[in-house]
């Protein structure tokens, strides 16, 4: 293909609805971390910590939104691009590290919890790089989708402080691990 084209093909797909809903939530990760870690900033001085609780919570279910949206809409109306492939998985891992990382430095989420959370989401996305590299599709299984939806709820409920918190965490561990070992199963059994 033709730089000018490819250059063109770029264009359309950075312009397509689904794929401006995962940007926006590429962007919506950063803000929501410095709500949670900055709230000695002078910007926030005189605002009570629980707004800023409140206006992360905020972005944090607006950005769980779109990545709904961003989703069914490329599902529904074919705006499946390999831009937005790239994108959706990567503004997802933005906005469970930021919100993981930032209730952890507020001391409500268990260190060892985001540790097993964070490792098996580097060595999966590792795994995946590895599996494209030889042609091979490991897409989001089933499981893969309830971990997200579980650890999205859990950072939710650890957000706003809410009772059972950190039990859906460690629920969402669990299902962040099996998700874990079924992408390893299905490469090593398209290897073989």
């Amino acid at each position: 293909m033709p730089i000018c084209d490819r250059e063109k093909s770029l264009a359309a797909q950075a312009g397509n609805i689904p794929n401006i809903l995962a940007f926006i939530r590429l962007l919506m990760a950063p803000l929501m971390f410095a709500l949670l870690v900055n709230r000695d900033a002078e910007i926030f001085e005189g605002i009570h910590y629980s707004w800023l609780d409140y206006w992360a919570a905020f972005i944090f279910v607006l950005a769980s939104v779109t990545d709904f949206f961003d989703g069914y809409i490329a599902r529904t109306f074919r705006q499946i691009t390999t831009l937005g492939a790239i994108l959706d998985p990567l503004a997802d891992k933005m906005l469970t590290l930021a919100g993981f990382l930032g209730l952890m430095m507020l001391d409500r989420a268990s260190p060892w919890a985001i540790y097993l959370i964070l490792t098996r989401e580097l060595f999966i996305t590792g795994l995946r790089v590895s599996a494209m590299s030889r042609g091979m599709d490991i897409s989001a299984s089933w499981m893969g989708k309830v971990k997200t939806v579980v650890q999205m709820i859990a950072i939710g409920f650890l957000l706003m402080e809410w009772s059972g918190g950190e039990a859906l965490l460690w629920l969402s561990v669990l299902f962040t691990l099996y998700s874990g070992y079924e992408y390893i199963r299905d490469f090593v059994k398209k290897l073989t």
